[in-house]
Parts: structure tokens; sequence; C-alpha cells
């Protein structure tokens, strides 16, 4: 029999609350990066069509200390992109956006992060892309709680021009970027 999402959402309350305050999980946690994601898309065309892309390289780590401080980072190799069209990939990829010959890595650092209801985490951190470092505030998804692992999933809005990525002839791509992260860890 499956569950349904509120019970999912129960279980994932008692589930992080247990896993939050258990002793066994103050240390290093480390991103499983086969069951982990991250993925943007962004209207282009002045809205008529969506741009998807994803990044196949990611790497990260989070801790719980003993006053059960959460903190994390994921890292993410930005010429690991592809949007599935080679010509675009490499234009993303080039300094009018990501600049992977010179910053070669997309990096979310979680400085706070702090259970607020049954299955989500409000988290403060930066966001570094592009030479570029900003202040970001999101929300998270418990999707997942087990003994040794715990699944978060994470949408983010990010406006590109704040890393200085404001190539758009005509005006035909949005400023705004989702962004979407899953993110598996597992204790070390």
């Amino acid at each position: 029999m499956s569950q349904s999402s509120s019970d999912r959402g129960s279980s994932n309350q008692t589930g992080v609350s247990t896993l939050i305050a258990n002793d066994a999980s103050v240390g290093r946690w480390v991103l499983d990066p086969e069951s982990s994601r991250v993925e943007f898309h962004i209207k282009h065309f002045w809205g008529a069509i969506t741009v998807h892309g994803s990044f196949s390289k990611v790497s990260g780590e989070g801790s719980i200390s003993s006053s059960r401080a959460i903190t994390g980072q994921l890292v993410v190799d930005a010429a690991s992109l592809t949007t599935k069209n080679k010509k675009r990939d490499a234009h993303l990829r080039s300094a009018d956006f990501f600049d992977v010959d010179h910053h070669p890595h997309v990096v979310m650092t979680v400085t706070d992060a702090k259970h607020i209801d049954p299955a989500t985490l409000t988290c403060q951190g930066t966001l570094e892309a592009a030479g570029h470092v900003r202040p970001i505030a999101f929300s998270v998804d418990v999707k997942e709680v087990a003994d040794q692992a715990v699944t978060l999933r994470a949408e983010l809005a990010i406006d590109r021009t704040e890393f200085d990525m404001t190539w758009s002839p005509l005006g035909m791509a949005s400023k705004m970027a989702r962004a979407i992260v899953v993110a598996r860890f597992v204790r070390s």
C-alpha cells in the first residue's frame, strides 16, 4: 500500500526531528552524486519556450554540529552542463555565462539551516557562479529520511544578471532562471 503525501509528511516530521535530535546524526554527511541532480530552466523566445538543462557532475557535504547547527556545501562542475544542444552548451560555458575557463565551479554554501515545519528546512548562505558571490535564502523540502541518508529538494529562482550573465539578444531570454536541486546525503 502506498503512502499519501500527507502520510509521508508525517513520517518526515518524526524522521527529521529524530534525525536532528539524535546524537548519531552529529558529524559529516556526504552527497551521493548518483542519487542527486541539479537542473536549470529558463524561459526563452519571450517566454514561448523553456530551455531545460542540467549538470552531470556534482559533489558536496553537510554537517550537523553537536549544537544541532546544520551547514553544507554543494559544488557543481560548471563545464558539465548540458541542454542537449552542443552550440548552446558551448555558449553557456563561455564568458557570456558561466565562464568555466576562469570559474569552473558553481558553489552553494549553506551557513544556516533550520527545521521549520514537518518537512521543511529554511536555509541561508551564498551562491557563487561566474566569479560572483551573492547571498541566498531558500526553503528545502525533506523528501526522505532514513537511518543513514536524507534526501532534500529545493527550487530556487535566480536572477542571472546578479552573476553578470546578461547576454540576451533583443531581450529574448528571461533574467530569471529556475534551479531545481535534489540532493541525497549519506552518513559518512
